[in-house]
């Protein structure tokens, strides 16, 4: 089993995955996990995530997603597409910009991971085939940070997030086996956050309410991705121009000032790495499909993507070309995209000449 964990890291170091460790599936770390989560859910912190609350037993039991499953075979992915944080942060600075999530500038991760995890498996069938096996790309109720961290990989952040040496710029993928891959030699990573709390105070809407939990329903990429609602009007100005996501709490962290480059299958698009925020909301509901095939931001639609925009909008300066774009869409089908727009008008007037 030790030559089997063994072979199996390199595998996974010639597919491309930055880190691997493989942990048993039920541990007293595990135990915990579970209900810290079941906590936080129950203190509402998920939002309207009900999604979260439906997973809390296949987190508690998660041989149910695999009957049988021994061991969980954990893997990190590198996907900062730039050179350096300067581009990133100067896009911020840009109130004109639209800024949006590193890990979405190019194809979408869950494709991306699940290819690489399911061409894992395939090599891994050939060094045993009665084994059985089942990959996860942030696809089921899974908890992949505790796992991640059981395995070395790294140790939970204070804004919750997986953080290694290596920084958090990574997407996490699992494996779920029937093998019984106890024999390894990867031992938990100690946590290396000390007293720091950047992350916590670079939080624009203080979401990260204290050390290690987050509450989702502050949180700009809740707000932004999976909040299909009117995002409440105290929040807007804080949103600023982040159209898809929110890399403030990553940006501060000391362990990513200088991430390496990422995977190729993440180098940014053109048009979303140069793109201002009057340009994406001309864009129809064609353009929206056609322009972001095979893009993790598809998945919010057109709707939400136009209502993230008019936020933005609203928040930046009171010029010509952002009233004309926004008056275009007074009158959308969609009342969650007028209300948004009205609500950017108004701002745009009160900071107007």
């Amino acid at each position: 089993m030790k030559n089997l964990a063994e072979s199996i890291r390199n595998l996974a170091a010639e597919l491309g995955f930055s880190a691997c460790g493989i942990v048993p599936l039920h541990s007293a770390a595990h135990s915990l996990a579970v209900r810290r989560f079941s906590d936080w859910v129950e203190e509402g912190f998920g939002g309207k995530m009900d999604y979260m609350a439906r997973g809390v037993n296949l987190r508690h039991h998660p041989e149910m997603l695999l009957p049988g499953a021994r061991s969980v075979i954990c893997v990190t992915l590198d996907y900062w597409p730039e050179v350096g944080i300067r581009n990133a942060i100067a896009a911020l600075a840009n109130p004109a910009a639209a800024y949006i999530s590193r890990y979405a500038l190019g194809r979408d991760y869950h494709k991306t991971m699940r290819q690489r995890l399911k061409a894992l498996v395939s090599r891994l069938q050939e060094l045993d085939s009665e084994a059985r096996w089942r990959v996860f790309s942030d696809s089921a109720p899974v908890l992949e940070v505790e796992y991640a961290c059981q395995g070395g990989l790294g140790w939970r952040g204070k804004n919750t997030l997986l953080v290694s040496r290596r920084g958090s710029w990574h997407f996490l993928g699992e494996i779920y086996t029937t093998l019984a891959l106890t024999a390894h030699d990867a031992t938990e990573e100690s946590e290396f956050c000390g007293s720091c709390e950047k992350c916590r105070h670079a939080c624009p809407t203080g979401a990260i309410v204290a050390p290690y939990k987050l509450d989702a329903r502050r949180c700009i990429s809740y707000l932004t991705i999976e909040f299909q609602g009117s995002i409440p009007e105290d929040l807007r100005p804080l949103i600023g121009n982040r159209i898809y996501g929110c890399d403030d709490c990553q940006l501060v962290c000391s362990r990513n000032h200088k991430p390496l480059p990422g995977d190729a299958d993440f180098s940014p698009r053109g048009v979303l790495a140069r793109a201002g925020l009057v340009e994406l909301m001309a864009w129809e509901e064609a353009d929206f499909l056609e322009r972001l095939k095979g893009s993790a931001i598809r998945r919010i639609g057109h709707v939400r993507w136009l209502r993230n925009l008019a936020v933005a909008l609203g928040n930046g300066e009171p010029l010509p070309e952002a009233r004309e774009a926004l008056t275009a869409r007074l009158n959308h089908p969609s009342e969650l995209v007028r209300e948004h727009v009205a609500w950017a008008l108004a701002e745009l007037a009160k900071r107007g000449s």
